[in-house]
C-alpha cells in the first residue's frame, strides 16, 4: 500500500510540475517523503526483492529530481545543490543530473566546481559507455564559459515552447540483477556504440544480436549492458525470456507479445487474441517510447520477427544459442569463451575480496572450466557454499573421479542441463553427429572423419557440421576444420556412454571406421608425398572409405599429413591399445614416412621394431624388409648410424634372397646414406655406382635421380667436384622432368653446397634461395631448418654475420625439436665459426665443444673432423696453442681414416703453420 501510494504521489507530482502547478507538486512530494521508512523490504533476500528495491530507487531518483527542478525553476540554486550532490555521486554517468547540478553550482557562484563536474562527468561517460557526452552537457558548459545567466541554462529555458503535458504511463523495468563485471570490454564497447549511435531517430528500430554456446554469458552481457545504459532509455527496460527448458516450452509469439504489452501496463483481459492485432498494438505502443527490450534465449528468427517494434526509438537486444541469419539488418556479436586473465578475474570477483585464493589454483580451475563463464560461476558458487574449502580443495574435486562435467553443478544449476537444452533443439542427424564427435579423440577434425564416424557421405557430414556451427556447438578454426569445446565434448561422450541411443556395437564400428579412414587417407597421402618408399599394400579385406578429395598431389598430400598429424598419432595410439598386431604393423608402415619426415622419431622407433618382429613371426620376408627400411630411415635421422647400417644390411640380405631388385636398390640407397653420414665416402660411392648401373636399365627415373644425387654427395666429400656437379645437374633435370619437388629441393641444396665449398658464395646463395622456395611448398620443418642453416653459412662467408647468427638460432631449435642430432652438430659448428669471425672467441669455443660432444655421441666422423678443425682455430685465437695443435692432429687422423682428402689437406696445412709459429686464418 505504501509503495503504491508513494509511486502515485511521485508520478502525479511530475505531471503537475510539467503543468507548472509547482506548489501542488511540492505537496505531493512532501507526502511521498513522509511514506519513506528507509530500505524497502529490509532483510528480505532474493531476486524479486532486489528488483523491487531497484525499482523504488529509480522512483526516489525521479522524486528528488522533480523537487530539484522546481527549486531551480524558482531561482533557488543554493537550496538545490545539497539535494543534487549525493544523487550525482550515486549516479556518476547520469547526464541530466550532472547538467542540473552544474547549473545549481554555477547559480550559487561556484563556477569552478561546476566546470570540474562537467569535465569529470564527460570523461566518465566516455570511459564507461564509450561515447561522448550529450548535447545538454556541452550546452551548459559553453553557457558557463560565456557567462550566460544560470536561469537561461535550465533545460526548459532553451525550449521555444513547452511540450504538451503527457498522461502518466508505466515505465517498466524488470531487468534481472546486475553482477560485478569482468572482461568483454570490446563487446561492450561495440554494443554500447551501436545502441546509442542512432538515439533520437524513430524511423527504424535498432536490433543487436548476441549469440554463442550455452553458458558463454550472453544473457549476463545483455543485462549488464542494459544496466549501464539505463539513463539512455527513460521509457523502460524490458526483459523477456523466450527459451525453453526440460519442463517449459518456449512461448509463442502471441504469448510473448501479450507479456510485453502487460509489462507496459495493459490489462491482459483488454488485449486482442489474434497475432496480427497484437503485433499492430505492440508497434503502436512502442512508436514513441525510448525503451530497451532484451529478448533472451531466442529459438529462431521466426520467433523474434513479430516482436520487433516498427518505426520506433526503442532498441532491441536478442540473445540466442544459435546464429540468426534470418533477421535482416541485425548486427551479431558472437561470444567466445573468456581469455584466461578475464576468466580468473571473473572467478575472483564471484568469490569476493574476503575469500583468499591461490593464483595458480585459480588459473587451473578456470582452465578446467574451459574458460566458460557459467562453468566458472558454478565452480565459484560451490566454493562459496563450502566455507572450509580452499581453492586447492575445489581443484581436487573438479579433477577427481566422475569427470569435470559431473562436478560443475550447485544447488540450482548444472552445466549438463544447459547443454541438454541445446542438444534437444537438434534434429536426429545433428544429434548423431554431435554424439559421434565425442568419439573423436583429436582436438580438430574435418568432414571426412565425421563421415566415417556416422556413415554419412562427406557432403552430408559437412552440411550437418555447418548446422551445428550455427547452433554454436562446434567452431570452425580454419575452413573445413572444426573443433568442439572441451566441456561440450565431455557432454557428448556422456550421451554415448549412457547407452540410451548408441549400442556398444554402434560405437565399436564407428571407431573402427574412423581408424580405417585415417589409415586409408594416410596411405594415399604417403604414396603421393613420398613416392620413393618401397611400399606394402593395405589389407584387401579392410573396408575402404571414399578417398579424401583434398589429397590430389604431392603438395596437398604433405599438407594433409601435417594438418592431420595429431589425429594420425592418436590413430596409432588407438591401434597400440585396441588393434591387432597386423593392423598396427601395416599402419605404422603407412605412416613411417610421415613420422620420419615430421620428426616423430621417439614415437616411430619402438613401433617399427614391433612391426619388424611381427612380420618375422608371420614369415612375411618382404614386409619385414620394408619395415627394416623404415626403421633404418628413422635410425639415420636420429643419428643412430650403427643401428641404421645393421637394419639396412639385414633388409638388403632379405631382398637379395627374394630376388627383388627394386627392393634391393632401395636398401642400398638407405645403407649408402648411413655410410655417407659416418664418413665412409668411398664405400658409399662404390655402392651407388653399382646401383646406378643397374637402375639405368630400368625406366624408374625417380630412383635413377635419387641415386645420382647421392652419388654426387659422395663425390663432393671426396673432393671430386666436377663429378659431383655433373651428378647434381643430371639429378636436378630428372627430378624436374618427373615433377618431384622433394628431389629438386635436395639437388638444389647439394649444388649450393658445392658452390660454397669452391668459393662461389653468390652462386651458392642463389641456389639455396631456389631450394628454399621449393621447401616452402613442401612444408617439412627439418628441410626448412637445414636450408636456413646452409644459407646462414653463406651469409657468414659474405660478411653478413648478424643475419647468419639469426638463421642459425632458428634452425637449431627446429633441429633439436625433430631430433636430427647430426644437423644439430653442424649448426653448432657453424654458429661457433660465425662467433669466431666477429671476435667472440669464448662463445665460439662453447659452441664447438657442444658440437664435438654431439658428433662423437652419434659417431658422425665427417662432422667430427670439421668441428675439431674449427675448435682448433678458436683455441688458436684464444692463445691456447697446445690445445689447438692437439685438436688439429685429431682432425687430421679422422680425415685420413674416412678418406676425406680436402679435410685432410686443410688440417695438415694449418697444423704445419702452427708448428712453424705462423698465424693463418
Amino acid at each position: 500500500m505504501d509503495l503504491r501510494c508513494y509511486t502515485s504521489c511521485v508520478e502525479r507530482a511530475r505531471v503537475l510540475r510539467d503543468g507548472e502547478d509547482e506548489q501542488a507538486a511540492l505537496r505531493l512530494l512532501d507526502r511521498a517523503d513522509g511514506l519513506w521508512r528507509g530500505e524497502p523490504l529490509a532483510g528480505i533476500a532474493g531476486s524479486w526483492a532486489e528488483h523491487l528495491r531497484a525499482a523504488v530507487g529509480e522512483t526516489s531518483l525521479v522524486a528528488a529530481m522533480t523537487r530539484a527542478e522546481i527549486l531551480l525553476d524558482g531561482g533557488k540554486f543554493t537550496d538545490a545543490v545539497p539535494l543534487l550532490l549525493p544523487l550525482a555521486e550515486a549516479h556518476p554517468v547520469d547526464e541530466a543530473l550532472a547538467e542540473r547540478l552544474a547549473v545549481a553550482l554555477y547559480g550559487s557562484n561556484r563556477t569552478a566546481e561546476a566546470t570540474r563536474l562537467l569535465q569529470r562527468t564527460r570523461q566518465r561517460v566516455v570511459r564507461d559507455i564509450g561515447l561522448d557526452a550529450g548535447h545538454g552537457l556541452r550546452r551548459v558548459h559553453q553557457g558557463i564559459l560565456a557567462g550566460t545567466p544560470a536561469a537561461a541554462l535550465l533545460p526548459r529555458a532553451g525550449a521555444e515552447k513547452k511540450a504538451p503535458v503527457r498522461p502518466a504511463r508505466q515505465v517498466p523495468d524488470n531487468l534481472p540483477r546486475d553482477v560485478p563485471w569482468a572482461g568483454r570490454r570490446d563487446e561492450l564497447r561495440r554494443l554500447t556504440s551501436a545502441l546509442c549511435e542512432g538515439q533520437g531517430a524513430s524511423d527504424v528500430v535498432t536490433v543487436e544480436a548476441i549469440d554463442g554456446m550455452g553458458g558463454v554469458g550472453k544473457t549476463a552481457l545483455a543485462v549488464h549492458l542494459a544496466h549501464r545504459l539505463r539513463d539512455r532509455f527513460p521509457d523502460g527496460r524490458v526483459f523477456l525470456h523466450l527459451g525453453g527448458s526440460a519442463d517449459r516450452t518456449p512461448p509463442t509469439p502471441a504469448r510473448a507479445l501479450t507479456e510485453l504489452l502487460r509489462l507496459l501496463g495493459m490489462a491482459t483481459k483488454e488485449l486482442p487474441r489474434e497475432l496480427d492485432e497484437l503485433v499492430a498494438l505492440w508497434r503502436s505502443v512502442a512508436r514513441d517510447r525510448r525503451m530497451l527490450v532484451i529478448l533472451d534465449d531466442a529459438m529462431s528468427s521466426a520467433q523474434i520477427r513479430p516482436l520487433l517494434p516498427g518505426a520506433s526509438p526503442t532498441a532491441v537486444v536478442v540473445t540466442s544459442r544459435r546464429r540468426l541469419p534470418g533477421l535482416p539488418g541485425v548486427r551479431p556479436v558472437s561470444l567466445d569463451v573468456l581469455p584466461p586473465k578475464d576468466a580468473a578475474a571473473l572467478f575472483s570477483q564471484r568469490l569476493g575480496r574476503e575469500r583468499h585464493t591461490d593464483s595458480s589454483d585459480v588459473a587451473e580451475i578456470v582452465r578446467i572450466c574451459g574458460y566458460l563463464p557459467l562453468a566458472i560461476e558454478i565452480a565459484a558458487s560451490r566454493l562459496l557454499a563450502r566455507a572450509s574449502w580452499t581453492t586447492s580443495d575445489l581443484l581436487r574435486q573438479l579433477g577427481g573421479g566422475g569427470g569435470r562435467l559431473a562436478q560443475l553443478h550447485d544447488m540450482e544449476r548444472a552445466l549438463s542441463h544447459v547443454f541438454e537444452v541445446s542438444y534437444r533443439a537438434l534434429n536426429a542427424d545433428q544429434q548423431l553427429v554431435f554424439r559421434r564427435i565425442g568419439l573423436h579423440r583429436g582436438v580438430e577434425f574435418g568432414p571426412g572423419a565425421i563421415a566415417a564416424l556416422t556413415g554419412f557421405s562427406e557432403e552430408t557430414a559437412e552440411r550437418v557440421l555447418e548446422e551445428l556451427l550455427i547452433h554454436h556447438l562446434v567452431s570452425e578454426s580454419v575452413p573445413h576444420r572444426f573443433t568442439m569445446h572441451d566441456l561440450l565434448r565431455d557432454y557428448s561422450r556422456s550421451l554415448v556412454e549412457s547407452g540410451d541411443t548408441d549400442s556398444e556395437d554402434d560405437v565399436r564400428r564407428a571407431v573402427q571406421r574412423l581408424v580405417q579412414h585415417y589409415v586409408n587417407a594416410a596411405d594415399r597421402a604417403d604414396r603421393l608425398a613420398y613416392p620413393f618408399r618401397s611400399r606394402t599394400d593395405l589389407e584387401v579385406d579392410a573396408p575402404v572409405p571414399p578417398p579424401c578429395p583434398e589429397i590430389a598431389d604431392a603438395q596437398s598430400a604433405e599438407r594433409w599429413l601435417i594438418t592431420e598429424s595429431a589425429n594420425l598419432l592418436d590413430t596409432l595410439n588407438w591401434l597400440v591399445h585396441h588393434g591387432t598386431e597386423s593392423q598396427l604393423a601395416i599402419s605404422v608402415h603407412v605412416l613411417a614416412g610421415f613420422l620420419d619426415m615430421e620428426g616423430h622419431l621417439n614415437a616411430a622407433e619402438p613401433l617399427l621394431r614391433r612391426a619388424a618382429s611381427h612380420w618375422n613371426a608371420a614369415g612375411d620376408s618382404v614386409a619385414r624388409a620394408r619395415s627394416l627400411l623404415d626403421l633404418c630411415a628413422v635410425y639415420t635421422h636420429g643419428s643412430r648410424y650403427d643401428e641404421a647400417i645393421s637394419a639396412a644390411r639385414e633388409a638388403l640380405d632379405l631382398a637379395r634372397a627374394l630376388g627383388d631388385q627394386e627392393l634391393a636398390s632401395e636398401c642400398i640407397h638407405q645403407l649408402s646414406i648411413s655410410l655417407w653420414q659416418t664418413g665412409q665416402y668411398a664405400l658409399a660411392r662404390s655402392l651407388q655406382k653399382d646401383s646406378l648401373n643397374s637402375l639405368t636399365q630400368t625406366r624408374n627415373l625417380l630412383r635413377v635421380a635419387r641415386c645420382r644425387n647421392l652419388l654426387g654427395i659422395t663425390h663432393l666429400h671426396l673432393g671430386e667436384n666436377e663429378e659431383a656437379l655433373a651428378c647434381f645437374a643430371s639429378a636436378l633435370a630428372e627430378f624436374t622432368a618427373i615433377g618431384d619437388e622433394r628431389g629438386r629441393y635436395s639437388a638444389l641444396n647439394n649444388t649450393a653446397e658445392l658452390y660454397k665449398r669452391t668459393g662461389r658464395s653468390d652462386a651458392a646463395e642463389s641456389a639455396y634461395r631456389q631450394a628454399m622456395v621449393v621447401a616452402e611448398r613442401m612444408g617439412n620443418p627439418r628441410d626448412k631448418a637445414t636450408l636456413q642453416m646452409n644459407l646462414a653459412s653463406v651469409m657468414d662467408d659474405l660478411g653478413r654475420t648478424d643475419e647468419a647468427l639469426a638463421l642459425y638460432g632458428m634452425a637449431l631449435q627446429v633441429l633439436r625439436d625433430v631430433g636430427d642430432r647430426r644437423a644439430e652438430a653442424i649448426a653448432l659448428t657453424r654458429t661457433g665459426r660465425a662467433y669466431r669471425v666477429v671476435g667472440r672467441t669464448e662463445e665460439a669455443l662453447r659452441q664447438h665443444v657442444a658440437a664435438l660432444g654431439v658428433a662423437r655421441a652419434i659417431r658422425a666422423a665427417g662432422e667430427e673432423a670439421d668441428v675439431l678443425y674449427d675448435l682448433a682455430l678458436a683455441e688458436r685465437d684464444a692463445g691456447r696453442m697446445a690445445q689447438a695443435v692437439a685438436h688439429l692432429e685429431e682432425s687430421l687422423a679422422v680425415s685420413r681414416r674416412i678418406g676425406a682428402p680436402a679435410e685432410e689437406a686443410r688440417a695438415a696445412g694449418l697444423l704445419a703453420a702452427l708448428r712453424r709459429g705462423e698465424v693463418t686464418t
